[in-house]
């Protein structure tokens, strides 16, 4: 740690007459060596000093905690370090300066702090215009920094333009926000700006492992993990978790002590309750569940945590590099691993959408612990069951006692995971055919495999199959647009109509395969000379002329259709035979006789 730090760490103890600081004010950085994680900013920086291109307003933003404010004290300290040898301003500030401490105490007279979030209106900026016409009293530039300035008014912004644009050469502007887009871009384009980053959990870790030394506290590493994941890259959060866990343990902490003064739940019980949900163990889950409520961990910190392990385990499957992050425990680090050699990606996906979705239950149910055992409940049958998928890959190998849905097996053994279809150019795989010698439009084709049995035996049925699955728009595609060329279980063959939708074979092959499990050879080819063969519509339209003559020639429909000129046969329904009609059937079919029919105006 710098000199600076060093000298610092004490003077507000000798002014509050020996009272306790907190870790947050005791250690806040002194200068720029003192920043964690903020190496870009200071590289830039030290730059510009050194070249004398300083601007004349900068604005910091970022999450809350990871110094925007304390880093503009210490440039305002940078821009106006003085001592007997130094008269200009230096980013390197080994000893205290001449304004040094009052400015990183915020009493200079020259360096005017001001909370934008209860000092947002026009007024208070014309009094920061006003003043800054004047010249600094002591220093060697009058800085002005304000805080939340994105809380500032409409006017206010506006009334800050023209002198942020073109202040007076001894002035300087320092902003800090954590809503950067709430800042005008009219403001934004004046100011040079820097993103703090969060602190990585790493470089947290050390840093606190510093500070328990020098405070003479004995304290776990995984403890300082907790904190460091706690406080989410926020430095002040995680030294004032530190305080608190230093009070908690007694002087020395315990990353027990840390979970019960966090209220957090132990990560162990957390991966215990993971393995039970994954294995649809559903009374253990329970039971883990009840037993760490009992020992007083909130539901909603169990389910959050539940769904970081959960992250945790999808990082280690897709990057096993990441078990290298020091803020996981060593049982994370080995049973994730472990875990996620197990599990496939869809049942840790689900698992994910089931927690989310059940911490906003919890949030806001009367009963959190009920809501909470319910959203576990969910979870662990969704875990146990497989997918449409798996489910006819397994029917079709016969394997139907293999562990379902990808999920952990039931008596906890490593399983490996199921192969997933294969992708496009792969053995087994759909790939382009081409006919006639030319390549035809984009089709698919299976290559070669058993055919089941239960498969659509006619191109009629697969399209009552697109009906009676509501697909209505593909069966409407298939009966219009569809010209048949070769048909057989497994495979079709047809002509598409120039106005169907050239997707139509794809969606006909997925939706095929989503219905039957069996990967259909679907293929277009080109029209051959002469007559096409008819569409099912065409077919059902010739069907239907057939029958409307067929009828059409019985002569009680001629006697009809003479007496009752212009009438035409709209449709034709196959009537019930009555009890009565079929004891007595009509022997003859004579024409009736309407010559002594009358009929009424009213039956006109």
């Amino acid at each position: 740690m710098a000199n600076s730090d060093l000298l610092f760490s004490d003077l507000p103890d000798a002014e509050n007459g020996g009272a306790y600081r907190v870790l947050a004010r005791k250690y806040r950085p002194q200068s720029f060596d003192d920043l964690i994680g903020q190496g870009a900013m200071v590289r830039t920086l030290r730059n510009s000093f050194s070249t004398n291109r300083i601007h004349q307003a900068y604005i910091f933003t970022g999450v809350r905690g990871v110094g925007k404010t304390t880093t503009a004290r210490i440039l305002a300290r940078a821009l106006n370090y003085e001592t007997e040898g130094v008269k200009s301003p230096q980013i390197d500030m080994p000893t205290l300066g001449l304004h040094c401490e009052a400015i990183m105490e915020s009493r200079h007279v020259d360096v005017i702090e001001m909370d934008a979030a209860s000092n947002t209106s026009i007024s208070n900026v014309r009094e920061i215009i006003e003043a800054a016409r004047y010249k600094p009293v002591y220093a060697r530039t009058k800085v002005y920094i304000i805080d939340e300035v994105h809380m500032l008014s409409s006017a206010a912004f506006n009334g800050l333009l023209k002198t942020l644009e073109e202040p007076p050469p001894h002035v300087k502007f320092l902003f800090a926000t954590t809503e950067i887009r709430k800042v005008p871009v009219t403001v934004l384009s004046r100011c040079q700006r820097f993103d703090l980053r969060r602190i990585e959990a790493e470089e947290m870790i050390d840093y606190l492992e510093g500070i328990a030394g020098k405070e003479r506290v004995q304290i776990e590493r995984e403890a300082l993990g907790l904190i460091a994941r706690a406080s989410e890259g926020s430095m002040r959060d995680a030294l004032s978790l530190m305080d608190q866990a230093i009070a908690h343990g007694g002087g020395k902490v315990e990353a027990e002590a840390v979970r019960a003064s966090l209220g957090l739940a132990d990560r162990s019980r957390i991966i215990d309750l993971f393995e039970a949900v994954m294995k649809g163990d559903i009374a253990r889950a329970l039971t883990e569940f009840e037993s760490q409520y009992d020992s007083g961990a909130d539901p909603v910190a169990i389910l959050t945590d539940l769904a970081e392990f959960v992250h945790i385990v999808t990082r280690l499957k897709l990057t096993p590099e990441s078990r290298k992050d020091a803020a996981l425990s060593p049982g994370e680090r080995e049973r994730g691993a472990a875990f996620a050699a197990a599990l496939t990606i869809r049942p840790l996906t689900m698992a994910w959408q089931i927690l989310l979705k059940g911490l906003q239950e919890v949030q806001s149910a009367s009963r959190p612990k009920i809501a909470a055992e319910m959203v576990l409940i969910r979870l662990a049958y969704a875990a146990d069951l497989p997918g449409p998928a798996e489910i006819i890959r397994d029917l079709r190998n016969g394997n139907i006692g293999a562990p379902p849905g990808g999920g952990m097996p039931a008596g906890g053994a490593v399983a490996a995971p199921r192969a997933s279809a294969p992708a496009m150019g792969e053995p087994g795989a759909p790939r382009m055919v081409a006919g006639g010698g030319a390549m035809q439009r984009p089709a698919m084709r299976a290559e070669a495999q058993a055919i089941p049995s239960n498969l659509p035996q006619s191109f009629e049925a697969v399209a009552a199959l697109a009906e009676a699955k509501r697909d209505i728009r593909l069966q409407l595609a298939l009966t219009r647009d569809v010209r048949l060329t070769r048909f057989e279980p497994g495979r079709i063959e047809f002509i598409l109509e120039p106005h169907g939708e050239v997707d139509l074979p794809n969606r006909l092959l997925r939706a095929l395969l989503d219905w039957t499990g069996h990967r259909w050879g679907v293929t277009v080819v080109d029209a051959p000379p002469g007559p096409l063969p008819p569409t099912l519509h065409e077919i059902a339209e010739e069907k239907r002329a057939e029958e409307r003559r067929g009828v059409q020639n019985k002569p009680a429909i001629q006697a009809v259709l003479k007496h009752f000129p212009g009438a035409e046969i709209v449709q034709i329904e196959e009537a019930r035979a009555t009890p009565a009609a079929e004891a007595a059937p009509n022997e003859t079919d004579e024409p009736p006789d309407f010559t002594d029919l009358e009929f009424s105006d009213d039956d006109l």
